[in-house]
């Protein structure tokens, strides 16, 4: 009898500086390696209480309810959009990029009554252009993206949560790719909720979502309660009809499960519970503002870089994100080779950019387990390399001496 010989997984080593997935911390790839455990041990709940503690931390809340979603970060904002919208109730999208368009997508899917207001990509919004619209809509919910790596612009937060509270909205945000590189602060910005992944500043890979609700929040989704049957009680009483739409994303039944009456949803991914729980542990390690001060220094010294380069940066530089930077693709060069070079004769990868911006920037982040300085100057050093084996005719030999000024400025 033949047998096959079949090959174990090795992936190449590269060095991810695009604008996420990036590499994961190693420490985060060795927690995701320990045995698992039953998931009513006292050992697992008491990790999933653990985690839970940790995350309010990096949130920068109170916020009892404050957990993971199974999933990418994807799933943690269908599990808040499709528990919170019923079908008819307004909601107002704020988009300033591709995934504003998710957002508002994903809320006409849970068939909620969607509204957006947009500005061109590269720009932000303003508080008086967000409470405008809250006026003229009167949603049930504003939901909005903090990061969006599609433009690399950061939305200012700090004033809308008052708006929010001033005409009863519920305050969602997505901050998958801006938490823990910029600041986010849950409490004292009045958000209701937010959602993130752990792909970016946090040093994961992606598959757990991150959540934090307030008790706003957590009320009004469950007045949406149903409670399976086959595990429900006497004790159980519905809520109010239309149910939630989705199982799986259903955030009262998820509660449950992760509250003290441990009542039986999913079964919990034990793995990325150890690892969302690994990447929150060496945040707080670090400190969450030092975290973000790391973020802002390795993108200020990638931001030097590219500029001494003569490359121009895409976007509202004053609101920008700390860990990406969008820079045009020059004229005289094809961007794809430039990319193409990198990753195969390098290692080393960059973004190219969605929509109106397809082809036109390259997106450079510095994020999680990645921003440091060892992998700001490899990078900067590829794509000069690069650039110049591919017909750039701007400055060359500067990149890596700019950033490495600067990091002796900050010394």
């Amino acid at each position: 009898m033949s047998h096959s010989f079949i090959d174990a997984l090795n992936p190449p080593q590269r060095l991810l500086m695009g604008p996420g997935p990036i590499n994961a911390d190693p420490r985060v790839l060795r927690a995701m390696s320990a045995q698992l455990i039953g998931q009513y041990d006292p050992a697992m709940t008491g990790f999933m209480n653990e985690t839970m503690a940790r995350y309010r931390q990096v949130f920068k809340t109170q916020n009892q309810w404050t957990f993971l979603i199974d999933g990418t970060s994807r799933a943690g904002i269908e599990a808040v959009l499709i528990s919170a919208l019923r079908p008819g109730d307004k909601v107002l999208v704020p988009i300033m990029g591709r995934f504003g368009h998710l957002l508002a997508e994903i809320a006409e899917r849970a068939q909620a009554e969607v509204h957006t207001i947009e500005v061109p990509w590269g720009e932000v919004f303003k508080p008086e252009q967000i409470e405008a619209a809250i006026k003229q809509v009167q949603p049930k919910m504003l939901a909005m993206v903090q990061g969006d790596t599609s433009t690399t612009m950061n939305q200012p937060l700090e004033h809308i949560g008052d708006i929010c509270k001033q005409h009863d909205v519920l305050f969602y945000c997505d901050a998958t790719a801006s938490i823990l590189g910029n600041t986010l602060l849950t409490d004292e910005w009045g958000l209701d909720a937010v959602s993130v992944g752990l792909q970016k500043c946090l040093g994961g890979p992606s598959g757990s979502a991150p959540v934090t609700f307030s008790e706003k929040f957590v009320h009004w989704v469950r007045s949406r309660k149903k409670v399976e049957a086959g595990i429900r009680t006497a004790a159980h009483q519905d809520g109010i009809e239309p149910m939630i739409r989705s199982n799986y994303f259903d955030l009262p039944m998820i509660m449950d499960y992760w509250g003290e009456e441990r009542l039986n949803h999913h079964t919990e991914a034990t793995s990325m519970l150890y690892c969302a729980s690994e990447c929150a542990r060496i945040a707080i390690n670090e400190g969450i503002d030092e975290a973000v001060a790391r973020h802002e220094l390795h993108g200020q010294a990638m931001l030097l870089g590219v500029q001494a380069l003569g490359l121009k940066v895409f976007g509202d530089i004053s609101n920008k994100m700390n860990n990406v930077v969008g820079v045009y693709i020059p004229d005289e060069v094809d961007g794809d080779k430039v990319r193409g070079q990198m990753l195969t004769d390098f290692g080393i990868e960059i973004g190219t950019s969605f929509g109106p911006l397809h082809g036109k920037i390259w997106r450079i982040g510095t994020m999680g387990y990645n921003a440091r300085k060892s992998a700001v100057l490899q990078t900067l050093a590829c794509l000069d390399a690069c650039l110049h084996a591919n017909h750039y005719k701007g400055p060359q030999g500067e990149a890596s001496a700019a950033a490495l000024n600067f990091y002796a400025s900050q010394a």
